[in-house]
């Protein structure tokens, strides 16, 4: 057992476990069941702080959010695998061993050649024959190594692009959220450490995008066809982003994205256009033909200083749109 419970407290803790998800009015799925268990064996302290936090700011627990906590503190998806890191250590090796016998060798060439420099001038034809013979012998040697050379950094070349496409894919596993395609939260919390160190002073647009009623598509045609819907909207909402924009997943029925020096009216007109995108969409069964019901978006716009605390920005935001929805769907607020 990952936790080494004897049988008895095993059964113990996963009566505990199933109460808690009672308590979180989650079904007691395999993904809901391993993320109550560690929460109640009390050993993931990252796990449980990331649990209270989010319940502290009086949010629920839903499936977006288990299966993040999930893929990140029970499967360990947030740290490279350590044979990747074996696998960089050994092609950086490699390469640099090729690089010193690459030098080795010229430098050998360069010091016969060197060596008999005099004996070339000299009158002597027999020395002359001799210096000729040396060099002859040590080009053809200096040929076969750098063949030899080349042929292993051939090899390193085919170890380095495979390593490559295997660190993309291990990228897609930490950094992009599976049902959609967009960035996850790990990827935000990145960009905005990696946009705080090229400028603390960079401004940023935030646009918060909530999915109207998405709940009650789930309960109508089930989670399938809701998490088609959502990969739908996504891919759409992600058209409308730049390279230097972040599209990101941010809850269940929540994207947001974040627009570097871009100003809060350009932000509220390219939402403008998502908005308009997204109810422009036509969702029909392909296997019954059914057609499904017309989807739409409310939208938050405001900025913020990466100088400033960017969740608070990002949270208000979010209340704006969840207040505006009160009212009615498929809007946009600008905050003033």
């Amino acid at each position: 057992m990952k936790h080494h419970d004897s049988i008895k407290q095993a059964d113990q803790k996963l009566t505990l476990a199933i109460k808690q998800l009672q308590l979180w009015h989650l079904p007691a799925t395999p993904i809901n069941y391993s993320v109550s268990y560690e929460f109640v064996n009390g050993k993931n302290s990252a796990l449980i702080s990331q649990i209270k936090q989010h319940l502290s700011l009086g949010k629920k627990l839903d499936n977006f959010f288990i299966n993040e906590l999930f893929q990140i503190h029970v499967l360990g998806q947030g740290s490279f695998r350590d044979d990747i890191i074996t696998d960089i250590d050994e092609l950086i090796t490699d390469v640099q061993q090729s690089n010193q016998n690459s030098v080795k060798c010229a430098d050998g060439l360069i010091e016969k050649i060197d060596a008999n420099v005099d004996a070339l001038k000299s009158q002597n034809q027999q020395k002359i024959n001799n210096a000729i013979l040396q060099i002859e012998r040590a080009s053809k040697s200096f040929k076969q190594k750098q063949q030899q050379l080349s042929k292993q950094l051939l090899i390193s070349k085919k170890h380095s692009l495979s390593l490559k496409n295997e660190l993309e894919e291990v990228k897609k596993e930490i950094y992009l959220d599976p049902l959609t395609g967009l960035y996850n939260r790990k990827a935000l919390n990145k960009h905005l450490d990696q946009w705080t160190t090229e400028d603390p002073h960079k401004s940023i647009a935030a646009i918060v995008i909530n999915v109207d009623q998405l709940a009650l598509v789930n309960q109508k045609f089930g989670s399938l066809i809701s998490d088609v819907l959502l990969s739908k909207i996504a891919n759409k909402v992600g058209s409308y982003v730049g390279e230097s924009g972040l599209p990101i997943r941010s809850g269940q029925d929540e994207f947001l994205i974040l627009l570097p020096e871009v100003e809060r009216t350009t932000a509220g007109e390219i939402a403008e256009k998502i908005r308009q995108g997204v109810e422009k969409l036509r969702f029909v069964s392909s296997k019954s033909g059914v057609r499904l019901p017309q989807m739409t978006i409310s939208l938050g716009v405001n900025d913020f200083k990466l100088t400033q605390n960017a969740q608070t920005i990002i949270n208000y935001t979010r209340s704006l749109v969840t207040d505006m929805q009160r009212s009615g769907h498929n809007k946009l607020m600008v905050a003033s």
